[in-house]
């Protein structure tokens, strides 16, 4: 019982560590991160209407780039680990202020890229004839070094408002 106390009251603070952790960005700011720049940018702004009140629905663009003078790797021990996904995302952007409405996005994470190699494979085809298959499998994550990575989200947030963005890094050192 003592320990639920304790766990109680230090998980107020653990959030507050975890908060901490995250830098705000402002549109075509970069911050840089352990050697990873993240640039944060609105690539489109539109007004709306949901249920008689107004939003704005803004478009916007994380980009990461490798500047840590190294490539960063994954290698996975069996296509079965799942740990590799969760281990591949680079930055996590979290728009504060983001309703999440019509099912949009309050954060937007940033991975690596997805190692692919061939498998080739003996199988039958409807005849019963011996044929050769090709399947792709995810051996791996990683972002060489001055490789650059993106992706898009969309927030919608109160008329009038911009998104109010924090950035923090997601890599496991």
């Amino acid at each position: 019982m003592k320990w639920i106390k304790s766990f109680v009251f230090l998980l107020p603070l653990l959030a507050i560590a975890s908060v901490s952790k995250a830098q705000q960005i402002k549109d075509g700011e970069t911050v840089n991160l352990n050697g990873i720049a993240v640039t944060y940018s609105v690539v489109n702004k539109e007004k709306l209407t949901i249920k008689d009140q107004d939003f704005d629905r803004y478009k916007v663009l994380a980009s990461v780039k490798n500047n840590t003078g190294k490539s960063l790797n994954i290698r996975l021990s069996n296509s079965m680990d799942l740990s590799g996904i969760s281990s591949s995302k680079i930055v996590e952007l979290d728009c504060i202020n983001a309703t999440g409405a019509r099912l949009t996005s309050k954060k937007v994470q940033v991975s690596m890229k997805s190692h692919l190699i061939n498998v080739t494979y003996p199988t039958r085809d409807k005849d019963g004839k011996t044929t050769t298959a090709i399947l792709p499998v995810t051996a791996g994550y990683y972002l060489d070094e001055g490789q650059t990575i993106e992706n898009d989200a969309i927030f919608i947030v109160p008329a009038g408002e911009t998104p109010k963005v924090s950035v923090r890094s997601l890599l496991k050192n």
